[in-house]
């Protein structure tokens, strides 16, 4: 027997009692939830472990190391499961020579499931120093030297690098450095927080900074070493600040930096480069690239974008 709801419910509703409004709040409320899967990847020692609870800390269901056959179940359960919408999945050279079948499964997963590949990697003389303070084997090739082994795991991982949404070079990456990419990277933060920009000063007498993806030459600028009061001082003191920024060429010199800055860093984040190290030079980098490496940083940081200085021959 049809209760008395049922009843209610077979009856036409009256003109007056009809609120269209009130259908997209329903259908809204009743929209399944988006989901997501992540598949992190990359070198032994590139930081993966630590990748690994930075998206747990974000509330991702987290998997270590799942065959390669089970793969596509596992995009299934996201799918259909109640209380899991993010998930983040490691898929590694464990796999062994299964990792070639990966771009097939990865094809799979994205006919029904939002699923964005993230590879880590660092130079081979940042992990070789890695795997040498642990004093750990490499797990591809626990018999051989560890270099050997780092590029046999780079060909072994070239199909997996070659699909990937978001390559991060962690060579220049600390702990606390790489969770907080992967942070800002995976909560919607503003575009800039997804680079960790280095702010470098040096002297030219001590060699060019192999690392740096930009360098400027700022020995053109009035040098204070010639100025006796200021010779023990460094660019990070006000007074040698300020004598430096007196000359009209130094202000010049940084606006057109700052804005080619502004220019370039967008470009290289469209390109998925995680990490730039901007370098600037004088002759002993103690006054002059001190001081300008300070203020770029300063300005770069209040266009919003994550910033940190060294000096690598300023006195100590």
């Amino acid at each position: 027997m049809p209760t008395k709801r049922h009843k209610a419910a077979s009856r036409p509703p009256k003109p007056s009692s009809l609120k269209p409004a009130a259908e997209p709040q329903a259908l809204a409320e009743i929209a399944p939830p988006a989901r997501e899967l992540v598949i992190l990847s990359g070198l032994s020692g590139s930081g993966k472990l630590s990748a690994l609870k930075a998206f747990e800390d974000l509330g991702y269901y987290a998997v270590d190391n799942l065959p390669i056959e089970l793969v596509p179940r596992f995009g299934e359960l996201v799918v259909q499961s109640v209380e899991i919408t993010r998930a983040v999945l490691v898929v590694d050279a464990r796999e062994g020579q299964g990792i070639e079948r990966f771009p097939d499964t990865l094809r799979e997963l994205q006919r029904t499931l939002k699923t964005t590949v993230v590879f880590l990697e660092a130079s081979t003389p940042v992990l070789m120093r890695r795997f040498s303070e642990t004093r750990r084997p490499h797990p591809v090739g626990r018999n051989e030297q560890v270099g050997r082994a780092i590029a046999r795991e780079r060909r072994m991982l070239a199909p997996l690098r070659k699909v990937a949404d978001v390559i991060i070079d962690t060579s220049k990456f600390n702990v606390h450095e790489l969770r907080a990419f992967i942070q800002d990277r995976f909560t919607g933060g503003h575009a800039g927080q997804s680079m960790l920009i280095s702010s470098l000063s040096f002297g030219y007498k001590h060699g060019l900074p192999l690392e740096a993806d930009l360098v400027f030459d700022v020995r053109f600028l009035p040098n204070p070493h010639f100025v006796p009061e200021f010779r023990p001082l460094t660019g990070q003191d006000e007074r040698v600040a300020k004598y430096i920024c007196k000359f009209a060429q130094t202000g010049e010199f940084l606006d057109k930096v700052t804005d080619l800055l502004l220019f370039l860093l967008p470009h290289y984040i469209h390109e998925g480069k995680s990490y730039l190290t901007v370098a600037y030079g004088c002759t002993g980098g103690q006054h002059r690239s001190v001081m300008i490496a300070e203020e770029v940083a300063h300005r770069l940081e209040k266009s919003g974008y994550r910033v940190k200085v060294e000096h690598r021959d300023m006195p100590r």
